[in-house]
């Protein structure tokens, strides 16, 4: 499989759908696309990883980066679609602790929603 990444604006956030390995090779690609993606506007990312079917300690990396990024300009970051096995990754490297993996993008949405609610 390719690698790839592409986005969408869905509502108010951006989704950004990867495909294949995300390994030493591919991860600075990755990181230079999801920059791009901030430097556009993009600061509430959905990654969707169900088609992502590698994802090492160098990915996880540039993925940590980019949420520090985010987080600087009030931005979020959270992930759907997530494999077993790149769950298991997440999980095993207690990434789980600051990143939350969504079943499905309604969820995503939903929880994105609930967030931007002004306290009362």
């Amino acid at each position: 499989m390719e690698f790839s990444v592409e986005h969408r604006t869905e509502q108010d956030l951006t989704v950004v759908t990867i495909s294949g390995e995300i390994d030493v090779f591919t991860s600075p690609r990755l990181r230079e696309l999801l920059l791009d993606i901030i430097d556009n506007g993009g600061v509430h990312l959905v990654v969707d990883l169900s088609e992502v079917t590698f994802l090492d300690s160098t990915g996880l990396g540039v993925l940590v980066g980019i949420y520090h990024r985010l987080r600087a300009r009030d931005g979020s970051m959270s992930f759907m679609g997530v494999n077993d096995r790149v769950r298991r990754v997440f999980h095993v490297t207690q990434l789980t602790k600051i990143f939350v993996l969504h079943d499905s993008l309604a969820d995503a949405q939903a929880a994105h929603r609930a967030a931007s609610q002004p306290a009362s």
